[in-house]
C-alpha cells in the first residue's frame, strides 16, 4: 500500500458540475460533499442518469467540478492542468472497467505492466510488480495467456491486477462485474473485499444495490444529489434501510 498521513484520501466540498448546452445550463451534480478515508471500501449507487458517472469522472480526475473543491490525498484537484491530472490518475489511481479494456495481442503479463511503461520504470522492476499483481489475484499459472485464452471472470481479475501494479492509493471500479454472470461476479467481489481486508481504499460504482452490499459503505446519487446510506441490523443480520421517507439518509458531510 502506498503511504499516507491521517488525511482523508478524497474530500469533496460542495461539488458542483454543470454543463451550458444552447445557452442553457445543465447541473448534474449539486453542491455534493464528502469525504473518503484510507483503507474504505465505498459504493456509489444510482440510476442511469443519476450523476453516478460524472462523479466517477471527478473522482478519477478525467473531469473537473465547475463550482466547490476537490482534494485527492490533500492536494487539490480543481484547477489542475491536463498533465498534471494525468500524473495524478497514473500515480493515484488504478480504475477497473466493466469491459475490462485490455489489449488483446498482449498477454495478461504485459497488460499489466502498461501502466508502468506509462510510468518510466524500468524492465525488471515493471515485470516484477506484474507478476506480484497476478500473483495476488490468482492469476499467477495464467500471466502468459492472451486475452482469448481467458474467462469472463479471469479477464477481470487481470484488470484489478493491472490497476493494483501501480501501487494506487484508491482502486476506482466502474460497474465491475456488469459484464460478469452472477456466480463469477460474487468472485471477483469477493476478491475485491480481501483486497480491502488488507487494507487497500475501493470506491465501486455500480446501479446495483445488491453489489453495494459488498461495501463497507454506501452512498446514494440520485438527480445530482448524494445521500449516505444507512445500514441496520435487526436480529444479528444486516439489513438496508430504504430512503422511503427520507429519514434513513442523511447528506454525506461527515467530517
Amino acid at each position: 500500500m502506498s503511504m499516507h498521513t491521517n488525511a482523508p484520501l478524497i474530500e469533496m466540498s460542495n461539488v458542483t458540475k454543470f454543463y451550458m448546452m444552447a445557452r442553457e445550463k445543465t447541473t448534474v451534480l449539486h453542491e455534493v460533499s464528502l469525504k473518503v478515508a484510507h483503507g474504505d471500501f465505498l459504493a456509489i449507487v444510482g440510476p442511469s442518469g443519476s450523476g453516478k458517472s460524472t462523479l466517477m469522472n471527478i473522482i478519477g480526475c478525467l473531469d473537473l467540478p465547475s463550482e466547490g473543491s476537490y482534494k485527492l490525498e490533500g492536494m487539490e484537484v480543481t484547477g489542475q492542468s491536463d498533465n498534471k491530472l494525468a500524473e495524478m490518475r497514473n500515480k493515484k489511481i488504478g480504475f477497473i472497467f466493466q469491459g475490462y479494456h485490455l489489449l488483446p495481442k498482449l498477454t495478461a503479463l504485459e497488460n499489466c505492466e502498461l501502466p508502468l511503461i506509462y510510468r518510466g520504470l524500468p524492465g525488471k522492476e515493471r515485470r516484477m510488480r506484474a507478476m506480484d499483481a497476478l500473483e495476488r489475484v490468482g492469476l499467477g499459472q495464467r500471466m502468459h495467456h492472451r486475452q482469448n485464452e481467458l474467462s469472463g471472470g479471469q479477464q477481470q481479475r487481470v484488470a484489478i491486477a493491472r490497476a493494483l501494479a501501480t501501487n494506487p492509493p484508491m482502486l476506482l471500479a466502474d460497474e465491475p462485474t456488469g459484464a460478469l454472470d452472477s456466480k463469477t461476479g460474487m468472485e471477483v467481489l469477493s476478491m475485491m473485499e480481501e483486497l480491502n481486508r488488507t487494507g487497500q481504499t475501493i470506491v465501486l460504482i455500480t446501479h446495483d444495490m445488491e453489489v453495494a452490499k459488498r461495501a463497507s459503505r454506501t452512498v446514494i446519487i440520485r438527480d445530482g444529489v448524494l445521500t449516505e446510506h444507512v445500514r441496520e441490523r435487526r436480529d444479528g443480520d444486516e439489513t438496508y434501510t430504504g430512503p422511503q421517507d427520507g429519514s434513513q439518509e442523511r447528506i454525506v458531510q461527515q467530517a
